[in-house]
């Protein structure tokens, strides 16, 4: 089994990728390797898996076999191990150009196994515009077995300079039974839990595989899709407005209290907190107060980002909500996202009319704008949930 193996429902990706890694082989063994280049640009929707089909073309470009999946170079790449392979994750808001530039330094060095340099940048569009200059030139004129593999949801994310240097992967939502297969025979989900997960996550495989292993996912699911019948009143729109929020806000808290004590920790070690021996603290008040307070300033973007994308995630489970409304009530035939909830949808249905439907729709799109804009979320949710109300 190859590492393209788990790539659901991307055939034509990865038989695009399968002949740039071959392509690849015969650069290292001094042929033309015509197909293979220095710049790709993963693009799709969530959860099509553009990050996992980018790491399993690292593995490819790095496996003497062109990415078997069983050898050591497969399986330290795919665990993130492989010396000649750097990820990088923006936990922030954005990527400035400091990080940008300190991460090309460490991109021009040789492959240290012989064969490629790989750097793997996941969420590449919240490179700033600074940022990206900095990449572009990378990009322009790269080492010559340095690849750039970058992520984003669609091209027209990227700088064009950017895009018209790489070559672009086009990933496509899975479908259902795609997925529920994966989750089943992979994650031994039974089969109604699997399909149900999958049609609930519209073809995201990773929210697919939450909502079938944890209940705490499912529950936070039940909850976001009550709240269209909930809003009978004004103060129950502000109220399931700071529910929305305050749950997002946890999320991010619980997610980011252990990882910024142990960032915080070693910094202060670093500049030799805690240590003895005449000036060894002098570290943290000259150089090391500074350097805390930008890791601070770090910590502080990840949780936005991660608030962000919590109240973000909610927000679609609603646009699938009433995206399921209004194909009843023009009677489409397509399947319902929350079949599950088949009650709640014929009752909204019957007691609206398209028009409703697509203008709550929009309130839900121009929150999620707002959110994205900076603006302050509990007045975001706040006014959409009264537009939902009132719509």
């Amino acid at each position: 089994m190859t590492v393209f193996a788990d790539l659901v429902g991307q055939d034509q990706a990865v038989a695009v990728l399968s002949r740039a890694a071959a392509a690849a082989r015969e650069v290292v063994d001094g042929g033309r390797g015509a197909g293979m280049t220095h710049a790709w640009l993963f693009t799709g929707p969530p959860g099509s898996g553009r990050e996992d089909a980018a790491r399993a073309f690292a593995a490819a470009l790095l496996c003497p076999e062109g990415g078997c999946g069983h050898c050591d170079q497969c399986h330290q790449v795919l665990i993130g191990s492989h010396p000649d392979l750097e990820t990088v994750r923006p936990a922030g808001l954005s990527y400035s150009v400091k990080q940008t530039r300190e991460l090309i330094l460490r991109a021009a060095g040789a492959p240290t196994q012989g064969r490629w340099r790989v750097i793997l940048f996941e969420d590449a569009d919240r490179a700033t515009e600074s940022a990206a200059n900095a990449l572009l030139k990378a990009i322009e004129e790269p080492p010559p077995r340095t690849v750039w593999l970058l992520c984003a949801p669609a091209p027209d994310d990227m700088m064009i300079t950017i895009r018209s240097r790489c070559r672009v992967i086009t990933l496509t939502t899975p479908g259902t039974e795609a997925v529920a297969h994966v989750l089943a025979t992979r994650d031994s989900v039974p089969w109604e839990t699997a399909r149900f997960a999958a049609r609930a996550a519209q073809g995201h495989i990773s929210r697919a595989r939450a909502l079938a292993m944890d209940e705490n996912v499912r529950r936070r699911r039940e909850a976001v899709l009550g709240i269209p019948r909930s809003l009978t009143g004004v103060g129950e729109c502000v109220a399931a407005a700071e529910r929305l929020v305050k749950t997002a806000e946890e999320e991010a808290a619980a997610a980011t209290a252990t990882l910024n004590e142990a960032e915080t920790a070693e910094l202060r070690r670093l500049y030799g907190e805690g240590s003895t021996g005449k000036g060894l603290n002098r570290g943290l008040v000259r150089g090391g107060a500074g350097a805390l307070k930008e890791l601070e300033d770090r910590q502080k973007s990840r949780a936005t980002r991660i608030k962000r994308d919590s109240l973000d995630a909610a927000l679609l489970e609603l646009v699938s909500f009433y995206r399921d409304v209004l194909a009843m009530q023009f009677g489409a035939a397509v399947e319902l996202a929350n079949d599950d909830i088949r009650f709640d949808l014929d009752r909204m249905a019957r007691e609206s009319t398209p028009e409703e439907t697509l203008r709550r729709i929009d309130a839900i799109m121009r929150c999620r704008e707002r959110l994205e804009a900076s603006v302050n979320p509990q007045i975001a949710v706040e006014a959409m949930m009264l537009s939902l109300r009132a719509a």
